[in-house]
C-alpha cells in the first residue's frame, strides 16, 4: 500500500480512555478529523461519544463514529449494527457526522474461519448501511486484513499499522483511505514531530487521510446533489403523475367513512389473523383496497390474494367489482 505523504490531513480516534478533550486546542494543533467510539457489541455505548461529537463539531473538526465488533455470527452482527445505528441516533443521526460510520473488526476471539469472518463482516456492513443510508468504512489491522476476501475491497479501508513503513497489500486492498500509524506511544510520528496532541492529556491514536484537508472535506462533507439525468426527471414526473392520480381515489384528510363492503372483509381479515386492530379511524386497510380498485391497480394477483382470506372476503371483493367501488 502507499506511504504517507506530506500535506495529508491529520486525525485522531478517541474513546472514553481519552476522557474529556479540549477540542479547540486539538483543532488548533492541526487535527482536522477524528473518529469517536460510539458502541461495542450488542449493548455497550461509549459514555463520551456524545460529548466528543458535539465538541469536535463545535471546534470545526470533521467527526465520524466507529463500532467495535464482537459478533461471532451473522445474526449477532446485525444486532450489533442496530446498536451502532441507535447510538448514532442519540447524537442526532447520521447527518450529524461528517465521515462515514466505521466497522472496527480487528480480532477473532471465537476463532472463526475466514469464510465466517467475511460473512459476519458483510452482515454487519449491509445491515448498517440499510439502517443509516451510508456505506461504511472498514477499520482493521494490517495483519487481520488478510482475512477479508476481495468482495470487501469495495469498502474503503482504515488500516492500523504502528510503523513508519507502509501497510502491506492484502487480497481486498492495495491502498488505504485512512492509516492509523501510531497508538500515541509507538509507530510513526506526526508531521510536526512527536506524538502528543494538544487538548488530550494522555496518548491518543494518530491517523492520516490519503489526501489533503480540502480533499477530505470535499469528499465527505462538501458534496452537492448531482442534477437529475433526463431519465431520472422522466421517472420523477411519472411518479408525480401516479401520486396525483391516486389522490383522486382516496380522501387524504383522514375523515373518510368506510364503505359498506369493508365490514365483511374486515371481519374475515381479523378472523384470519391478517390484521389485529380495527380501531384506526377509517379502517385504512380496506380503504386501501378500495383505493387500489378505483385506481385500476387492484390486478388479478391482488384480487386473488384478498379473496383468499375466506368466503366473506371473497364475497366482499366480488361485491366491490359489481358496484364499481361504491
Amino acid at each position: 500500500m502507499q506511504a504517507r505523504s506530506g500535506g495529508n490531513a491529520q486525525g485522531i480516534d478517541v474513546s472514553r480512555y481519552q476522557g474529556t478533550i479540549d477540542w479547540k486546542k486539538t483543532a488548533a494543533d492541526g487535527i482536522s478529523f477524528a473518529f469517536a467510539k460510539a458502541s461495542e457489541g450488542q449493548f455497550y455505548r461509549d459514555p463520551y461519544f456524545a460529548g466528543n461529537v458535539s465538541g469536535a463539531r463545535a471546534a470545526g473538526v470533521m467527526i465520524g463514529a466507529y463500532h467495535f465488533l464482537n459478533a461471532a455470527s451473522t445474526d449477532a452482527a446485525k444486532k450489533e449494527a442496530a446498536n451502532f445505528a441507535n447510538a448514532i441516533a442519540t447524537v442526532g443521526g447520521i447527518g450529524q457526522l461528517d465521515l462515514p460510520p466505521v466497522m472496527d473488526y480487528e480480532n477473532n476471539p471465537s476463532k472463526l474461519s475466514k469464510s465466517a469472518i467475511n460473512a459476519v463482516a458483510k452482515a454487519f456492513l449491509t445491515e448498517l448501511e440499510r439502517l443509516t443510508g451510508v456505506k461504511p468504512i472498514i477499520y482493521t489491522g494490517n495483519s487481520f486484513a488478510a482475512n477479508f476476501d476481495a468482495s470487501l475491497g469495495g469498502y474503503e479501508l482504515w488500516v492500523a499499522r504502528y510503523s513508519t513503513q507502509p501497510p502491506s497489500n492484502v487480497t481486498a486492498w492495495s491502498k488505504w483511505s485512512f492509516w492509523q500509524y501510531s497508538d500515541g506511544s509507538t509507530g510513526g510520528s506526526r508531521p510536526s514531530g512527536g506524538r502528543k496532541v494538544a487538548g488530550i492529556s494522555g496518548p491518543v491514536d494518530l491517523n492520516e487521510y490519503a489526501g489533503t484537508v480540502e480533499e477530505l472535506r470535499a469528499k465527505y462533507t462538501d458534496q452537492e446533489d448531482e442534477p437529475m439525468t433526463e431519465a431520472e426527471k422522466q421517472a420523477f414526473n411519472e411518479l408525480q403523475t401516479k401520486v396525483a392520480n391516486l389522490e383522486k381515489y382516496v380522501n387524504i384528510s383522514g375523515n373518510q367513512t368506510p364503505p359498506a363492503w369493508t365490514k365483511p372483509a374486515l371481519d374475515a381479515a381479523m378472523a384470519a389473523g391478517v390484521i389485529t386492530s380495527t380501531n384506526d379511524k377509517g379502517q385504512p386497510e380496506f380503504v386501501s383496497i378500495q383505493m387500489l380498485y378505483n385506481a385500476g391497480l387492484l390486478n388479478s394477483e391482488l384480487i386473488a390474494f384478498f379473496k383468499a382470506f375466506n368466503a366473506k372476503t371473497r364475497a366482499a371483493i366480488e361485491q366491490l367489482q359489481k358496484t364499481g367501488g361504491k
